[in-house]
């Protein structure tokens, strides 16, 4: 049987063609199908359409090995991914009395009565085989057409992923020979993508140069650069001690900038570093408005390392909660380094906390002057050696938070 190299992902849904909805799935399968060894090489999405649906799948059956359509497997009128397939390969769908069963039993469990919509999910491409779903009423359905896979999987995270590990995973990577693709990335901040990449080029050639090679590829989001290494092959060892030559190598090149080589996140690694030395921290914000507070958070378990926060917006809570001198605010303005040196130290006062940081700033797009432009933002973080930095942020008033929250991270992460 021919191994499987190449993929394709189709959305299905008119919901992912208007502003309102992102298709996610399609970032989680490319990284567990390169993880087996398959490239995939083009990603579409498509409305609830028979024939766009037929016409998107024919042209990628035509291209790659493996096509994976992902939503449009539900009991609505509008769902129409297995009858569009059905019609591609002119076959019949057939009632699948386990598939009925099951959907049965899971009414019946909740204490529902199946309504009669939901008997459309047990119609399968003859031929097909059922990946279970235990989540939810749609199955998978892996279908092979001659040498090629198509593989159907319902639109929900949660559903989609168990079906995918369990039931296509063991398939896939069965097929997929002895070839691999193994990758790596480092995360970093506090450095502009031209920047990063000035330094890093220098590194680049002898690792692409090298057996196996190392493919590199920079990305950069608002506040944070990623480099992401990837080698292809089937010696897994020999591939897996080049990159981390390679991650040796750029992380020693761009110290102390990178904070990451493992896949955490910025907030992970400040709040790993927080419970390896017992610290807590309070957090004030102005402009980020309890976003830095909310990164924090986020972690599970973080209440161990975390101890509040005050949002104070409003320069009569910075007064009153923070213990900001009014004369200070006037002399300096509310986003000044004196100012925001305070609101650090009041929090940590005011919570009892090791660490304080504080976040003051004009986010835009109103609120600007020729000496303080949109963008300007003071951090200060108040501990054993307390520390201030004024940033001036480019773009809109979403990323000039967000750069905000992470360059307030990157500070706690820089006293350790």
């Amino acid at each position: 049987m021919a191994e499987l190299r190449s993929a394709e992902i189709i959305a299905v849904g008119s919901e992912l063609l208007t502003p309102h909805r992102l298709d996610t799935n399609s970032l989680f399968l490319t990284g567990r199908l390169n993880e087996c060894g398959i490239d995939v090489i083009g990603k579409s999405v498509v409305g609830d359409v028979v024939d766009d649906v037929k016409r998107t799948a024919r042209a990628a059956l035509d291209r790659v090995d493996v096509v994976v359509l992902t939503g449009g497997l539900g009991p609505t009128s509008d769902d129409l991914t297995r009858e569009a397939v059905a019609d591609l390969l002119g076959t019949p769908l057939d009632q699948d009395e386990r598939v009925l069963a099951a959907i049965q039993a899971r009414f019946d469990r909740r204490g529902m009565r199946m309504p009669d919509t939901n008997r459309k999910q047990a119609q399968v491409p003859r031929g097909a085989v059922v990946l279970e779903n235990r989540n939810g009423t749609a199955p998978g359905l892996w279908i092979d057409v001659g040498s090629r896979v198509l593989l159907l999987l319902p639109g929900p995270p949660r559903e989609l992923q168990p079906i995918f590990e369990e039931g296509a995973w063991p398939r896939l990577s069965s097929r997929a020979g002895a070839r691999r693709v193994r990758r790596r990335v480092l995360k970093i901040a506090g450095r502009p993508e031209s920047a990063v990449e000035q330094v890093a080029n220098p590194v680049y050639a002898p690792l692409e140069a090298g057996d196996p090679p190392i493919q590199t590829t920079i990305l950069a989001a608002p506040g944070q650069v990623e480099l992401h290494l990837s080698a292809r092959g089937s010696d897994v060892d020999a591939m897996d001690r080049a990159l981390q030559q390679g991650v040796d190598a750029l992380a020693e090149a761009l110290r102390p900038a990178v904070f990451s080589v493992d896949g955490r996140s910025l907030e992970v690694v400040v709040g790993d570093l927080l419970a390896d030395r017992g610290a807590r921290i309070a957090v004030a914000e102005s402009c980020t408005g309890g976003l830095v507070l909310g990164r924090l958070t986020d972690i599970a378990g973080s209440s161990a390392w975390v101890v509040g926060g005050v949002v104070a917006y409003d320069n009569s809570v910075k007064v009153s909660e923070l213990g900001v001198p009014e004369s200070m605010i006037e002399q300096h303005g509310a986003v000044s380094e004196p100012v925001a040196l305070a609101m650090a130290e009041g929090v940590r006062a005011a919570l009892g906390a090791d660490i304080g940081v504080a976040v003051t700033g004009i986010a835009g797009p109103t609120g600007g002057s020729e000496a303080k432009p949109v963008g300007t933002v003071v951090i200060a973080v108040s501990a054993v050696e307390s520390r201030t930095r004024t940033f001036l942020f480019a773009g809109d008033r979403a990323m000039v938070r967000q750069q905000s929250v992470l360059a307030a991270l990157d500070m706690v992460r820089r006293l350790y």
